[in-house]
């Protein structure tokens, strides 16, 4: 099982995929770590990736969850996702029951407060609003609120993941 954790950066992709990874015992991987060094300094002066810079940095990842389906292991991504092409170039050669996305949302007043009191390395505050207007909400991803805590989040993927089936056992709470 692949569990894509999606939505426009600031959303908590990457705390609460390390939270769910810690409690479900899967491996986690943050997308960002796949971003070319160009597309790091683009974000970091503030200049929006277009489709053409996202290309080679979603086929690294969909090699990625290829091998991780290859070893028959379940992991955790942390990936914006923002469009449906990328989510489609993403999930192709999965079947439905091999890949799950999990909408992270919140209203963007709280996601741009938020970005505004953390450090990223490269991830410009200022394209918030850029990511927000490329966002096609996705009709098929299990839509989770991220207004509360990330520990509320992660609670509330792990319903839905016993609910679908796909997990039985976690570890406790930290």
């Amino acid at each position: 099982m692949i569990v894509i954790l999606m939505g426009v950066s600031g959303a908590g992709k990457t705390t609460i995929g390390a939270l769910l990874a810690a409690r479900t015992g899967w491996k986690f991987e943050d997308a960002d770590d796949y971003h070319s060094e160009e597309n790091r300094r683009k974000m970091a002066s503030g200049i929006p990736l277009t489709d053409a810079d996202r290309g080679p940095w979603l086929n690294s990842l969909h090699e990625r969850m290829l091998q991780y389906r290859k070893n028959s292991e379940n992991a955790i991504f942390a990936c914006s996702a923002l469009k449906r092409q990328y989510r489609e170039v993403l999930a192709s050669g999965f079947a439905k029951n091999e890949i799950r996305f999990v909408y992270l949302h919140a209203p963007s007043a709280l996601i741009k407060e938020r970005m505004n009191t953390r450090q990223h390395p490269y991830m410009n505050p200022e394209l918030l609003d850029s990511q927000l207007a490329a966002l096609e909400v996705p009709r098929d991803a299990w839509p989770i609120s991220v207004a509360g805590s990330p520990e509320q989040a992660v609670e509330e993927i792990l319903a839905q993941l016993r609910e679908a089936g796909l997990l039985t056992t976690v570890a406790e709470k930290p």
